[in-house]
């Protein structure tokens, strides 16, 4: 066995066996599924379940009692003609919660409703009354226009789309909604892990650094080959976590599935299809199943994950061998930290287009690839040589990544007693 196999099994041993890998490890499904709970919980607290109290001064003389009843439930409207002067006292003494004001030209779109209130609300409450007096507008201007009532009615019903995707075995619900969040999800987790386990490998050199415990070592084997051990060692730490949270998770979405299931009747649930007479199942509960989860999917998580933490580990173990004490790392971390925060930017706007050209590009980036392709290659069909071609360019960073970390490593584990710059470590790369 050669001397960096040697040490990244000490390193994965002496993690591994430790009472906070247990602890981490399982307790952190526990602190996932609680944090998700508190974020429901608050979300339904903050909904407030009183009534706003609305006054309409309806100018135009049809929309105002329309509006009233076509106003959400938890919104009490009344038609009133006080002056505008009144309305404002009574709404900044609390009597009310705002008034619309409906113009004259508004059936003919020569003027624009308004709504006054004293201000907040919340955004989601100004887009259910955006959408309330829209319906009612359009509504009286197609019967201004002489469209009879089974018309309106028609215009007005809800369209339901069932969503199917191609797959290699026939078709199957489309569930793009399920895996973009999916993906979100574990490009998420993949940003986490970079910070902590890199940390875990900068903090692991610092402490051997300050022990000088290095010194023993380095007596025995080369610094590069200290390097490679610790951060492959811990990186199997990380991996190892990984697959037990994923098999944790899995079984855990299949227990959920089938009781979710079995809970769902979908006689109660399929519609009749007006146009086909087929019937279709607007929710899908085997979307839930753990064969709804695609294996490429875990295995690309696991390829980038490892190729990510191995770039970014590589660089942290470079910084911990330049300083003596943590706080002096947080200067030389910014290099680090930047291509890790920006990709975790863009991942909103990644999971909505994943098919972008600028998606397609930032995610053959060997610096963003490990967060931004698990999320492309969730949310959409990632063609074959575009995942290929990133990790090729993964691998290719971390071999020029590794090199340059290891000039580093091999003269800033022997330094002490000075603060490294930026220019002493461009200086150790030339001269190492």
């Amino acid at each position: 066995m050669n001397k960096t196999a040697i040490i990244a099994r000490s390193e994965y041993l002496r993690r591994v066996k430790s009472k906070m890998f247990l602890v981490s490890t399982f307790l952190a499904p526990v602190m996932l599924i609680a944090l998700f709970g508190v974020s429901i919980s608050v979300a339904l607290l903050t909904q407030d379940g009183g009534a706003r109290r609305i006054a309409i001064v309806d100018e135009t003389g049809v929309l105002g009692e329309r509006l009233a009843e076509h106003l959400p439930e938890n919104y009490a409207a009344a038609v009133e003609s006080a002056p505008l002067d009144s309305l404002r006292a009574r709404v900044e003494r609390g009597a009310l919660d705002g008034y619309f004001v409906l113009p004259g030209g508004l059936l003919t779109g020569e003027a624009a409703a308004t709504f006054y209130s004293a201000g907040g609300g919340g955004f989601s409450s100004q887009i259910r009354l955006e959408s309330a007096v829209g319906d009612v507008v359009r509504r009286a201007r197609l019967e201004a226009a002489g469209a009879p009532p089974e018309l309106l009615d028609a215009a007005e019903s809800d369209v339901s789309v069932r969503m199917v995707a191609f797959t290699e075995t026939g078709e199957a619900a489309d569930a793009a909604w399920l895996y973009a969040g999916l993906g979100y999800a574990m490009g998420f987790i993949i940003y986490v892990a970079m910070f902590v386990y890199g940390a875990m490998v900068m903090r692991g050199v610092i402490e051997e650094k300050t022990n000088r415990i290095v010194e023993i070592v380095a007596s025995s084997a080369r610094p590069f080959e200290l390097m490679m051990g610790k951060v492959l060692g811990i990186g199997a730490v990380g991996l190892t976590q990984f697959v037990l949270w994923i098999v944790l998770a899995l079984a855990g979405l299949a227990v959920f599935g089938a009781v979710v299931g079995g809970m769902v009747d979908p006689a109660s649930l399929a519609g009749a299809d007006t146009l086909g007479g087929a019937e279709e199942l607007p929710f899908d509960p085997s979307l839930l199943s753990l064969s709804s989860v695609p294996f490429s999917l875990v295995v690309y998580f696991l390829l980038f994950f490892l190729g990510g933490y191995l770039l970014y580990g590589s660089l942290f173990a470079a910084i911990g061998s330049a300083v003596e004490q943590e706080s002096d790392a947080q200067s030389l971390q910014m290099p680090i930290l930047i291509p890790v925060i920006l990709p975790a930017l863009f991942l909103p706007f990644i999971a909505d287009n994943p098919d972008a050209p600028a998606s397609v590009v930032l995610s053959l980036v060997p610096f963003f690839s490990p967060i931004l392709m698990v999320v492309r290659a969730a949310a959409t069909a990632v063609p074959f040589w575009q995942m290929a071609l990133s990790l090729v360019l993964l691998a290719l960073a971390f071999v020029g990544t590794i090199w340059l970390a290891s000039r580093i490593y091999r003269v800033g584990i022997l330094m002490y007693g000075k603060k490294a710059t930026f220019r002493d470590l461009a200086r150790w790369v030339r001269t190492a």
